[in-house]
C-alpha cells in the first residue's frame, strides 16, 4: 500500500469527527502530503552511497480562509504530516539530520485552495520551532535568508563537519549534486525517456500524447470513481505538459488546481484520489 493512502486511511477518523467541517476547505491533505513527498524529492542531497539527506522542517503556506480553518488543528495535522513524511522518506531510504516537523503559515498573495511548500535542512542540535537569532539580541534571520526556507530550495543542505570518507567536501556529486550544477543538460545525441509511476507501478510513455482516465479506451486506465472517462493527457516535448480533458474534479499538480501545467521530473499529479509522479530522464 502506497504512503499516501496510507496517510489518507490515518486521516479517516479525524475527517470524519473533528475535521468534517475543516477538510470542506478547498485544500485536501492528501494534496499537501503530495506537496511534502516532493519537497523531499526535489532537494535530496547524495553525501555517500549509504546516505542521501532530505530537508526535515517544513512550512506549508496556505490562503488566509484556508489558514483560518484548518490553524486550530495544526499540531494534530502537522503531526500526521510529519508522520508520513518519515513514512516516505523511509521507503525511499531517504535520512534527516534533525527531528521531522511541518508548520502552518497564512500567506495573504494565496487565493483559497493554493498553497505552497518550503523546507530546510535542520541538524538536531539546532533544530527548534524557528530559527535561533545570529547573535544574542539580534532578530531572527528571515524565513528566506541562505540556508533556510526555500521556495523554490534557496540552498542545498548544509555538509556534515568532515567529509563521507572518499569523498572530498568540495566535490558533490551524484544526481542531487549534477542538478544543481550551472549549465548542467543532455549530453549531446542523448534521447529523453518519458514515464509515470502510479501506486508503484510504471508506465513508459512512448508516443507523443498519452491520455489518463477511468474509460477502458484511456491509454492508462485508474480505477479511481474520482477520475474522469477521459480525464487528462500528458504530452511529451521541450517541456512536457499535462491538459485536463474538460474533467469532472480537475488536476492538481504539484499543489496548483489547473487546467494545463508545464511537468519536470518529479511533478506530482492528482486525480480523484489518486496521485501520478512523472518522471523523465536522459539516455
Amino acid at each position: 500500500m502506497g504512503v499516501l493512502k496510507k496517510f489518507e486511511q490515518r486521516l479517516e477518523g479525524l475527517v470524519n469527527g473533528t475535521f468534517a467541517k475543516v477538510f470542506k476547505s478547498e485544500v485536501q491533505p492528501v494534496e499537501i502530503a503530495g506537496a511534502l513527498q516532493r519537497e523531499c524529492d526535489n532537494n535530496a542531497t547524495i553525501w555517500n552511497r549509504d546516505r542521501t539527506v532530505v530537508p526535515n522542517d517544513f512550512i506549508v503556506e496556505l490562503s488566509a480562509p484556508d489558514y483560518e480553518r484548518l490553524a486550530p488543528y495544526s499540531g494534530q495535522l502537522g503531526d500526521e504530516l510529519s508522520g508520513m513524511v518519515r513514512d516516505y522518506a523511509k521507503q525511499q531510504r531517504y535520512t534527516f539530520m534533525g527531528p521531522i516537523k511541518v508548520h502552518l503559515e497564512k500567506a495573504d498573495d494565496l487565493d483559497t485552495g493554493l498553497y505552497r511548500v518550503r523546507s530546510r535542512t535542520l541538524a538536531s542540535s539546532t533544530s527548534q520551532d524557528r530559527p535561533e537569532p545570529q547573535h544574542p539580541g539580534a532578530a531572527p534571520r528571515p524565513a528566506q535568508a541562505p540556508g533556510g526556507y526555500g521556495y523554490p530550495p534557496a540552498a542545498a543542505p548544509p555538509m556534515p563537519s568532515a567529509p563521507p570518507p572518499g569523498r572530498p567536501a568540495h566535490a558533490p556529486s551524484g544526481p542531487a549534486a549534477a542538478a544543481q550544477r550551472p549549465g548542467a543538460g543532455p549530453m549531446p545525441g542523448s534521447r529523453t525517456r518519458h514515464w509515470i509511476e502510479i501506486n508503484g507501478t510504471r508506465h513508459q510513455i512512448s508516443r507523443p500524447t498519452l491520455v489518463l482516465g477511468r474509460s477502458t479506451e484511456a491509454d492508462v486506465r485508474i480505477d479511481d470513481p474520482g477520475v474522469s472517462r477521459r480525464h487528462c493527457e500528458i504530452r511529451t516535448g521541450t517541456p512536457s505538459t499535462i491538459q485536463d480533458l474538460g474533467s469532472t474534479n480537475g488536476i492538481v499538480v504539484d499543489g496548483q488546481h489547473t487546467t494545463r501545467a508545464t511537468l519536470r521530473d518529479g511533478s506530482r499529479i492528482v486525480v480523484g484520489s489518486t496521485t501520478i509522479v512523472y518522471r523523465q530522464a536522459e539516455g
